[in-house]
């Protein structure tokens, strides 16, 4: 039976943004619109994605400001993020930075080990379909949510688009989980990216150990094969 991928997606962003909202959209396919403030929730969904099925935990995180301390955790334990702001709230645009900035200290030195200790599950498929494999980014996907909001948007569209540049070009949705718009679309991208993280490790692993066979044979072949090929000296005396 084929291994089935499983990957943890962290949902971070200030609190109040439809970070929750989002999650159980996802999840149940119900919309919440009261919810108590999240410490942590944990949720399981497999997840179908250009025919690879994958096991998905979805973590949502806490985003009221004494809760914060725990986001080195969050972004640790996580293998892929979508960072979530309120289009009714530019201050939550901010609150994204300092995420951003510890998700590219903390994954920087440690991207791609989680993904190589899987193995050849989808990133071996993945690159069996003959994609060519660049070095992939940390997965992130920048969110916009409460689209459907439209008379209290504060944040316009190309300060999102900003961000997502000056981020490295993340791929940015604007979403709403009242009107279920863009809802499924954000976790397929992120898992995009992670399945591609996944091909990236597989194939540098599967090279490296390509490389080892063929230093190992060849230094075989120099010793064994090479010493019954050279010819010995008879001194006659």
């Amino acid at each position: 039976m084929r291994h089935r991928p499983e990957y943890k997606v962290v949902i971070m962003g200030g609190g109040g943004v439809g970070k929750s909202a989002l999650t159980v959209r996802f999840i149940h396919q119900i919309f919440v619109s009261a919810y108590d403030p999240t410490i942590e929730d944990s949720y399981r969904r497999n997840l179908n994605v250009d025919g690879i099925t994958v096991a998905l935990e979805v973590l949502d995180t806490a985003g009221t400001e004494q809760f914060m301390s725990l986001s080195s955790l969050y972004v640790r334990s996580g293998d892929g993020f979508l960072l979530v702001f309120s289009l009714t709230l530019l201050d939550s645009v901010a609150e994204l930075h300092t995420i951003w900035e510890q998700i590219q200290r903390i994954k920087e030195t440690t991207h791609g080990t989680a993904a190589a200790a899987r193995g050849g599950g989808a990133g071996a498929r993945a690159g069996a379909m003959g994609e060519k494999l660049e070095r992939p980014r940390v997965p992130v996907v920048l969110v916009g949510n409460k689209l459907d909001l439209q008379h209290e948007r504060q944040v316009g569209r190309e300060v999102a688009v900003n961000l997502s540049r000056s981020w490295g070009g993340v791929p940015y949705y604007e979403t709403s989980a009242r009107k279920e718009i863009n809802v499924a679309a954000i976790f397929e991208d992120v898992v995009r990216q992670m399945i591609k993280a996944d091909a990236f490790a597989s194939s540098g692993s599967n090279s490296s150990s390509r490389r080892s066979s063929r230093t190992g044979a060849s230094g075989a072949g120099g010793g064994a094969g090479g010493g019954a090929g050279r010819k010995r000296r008879c001194t006659l005396l």
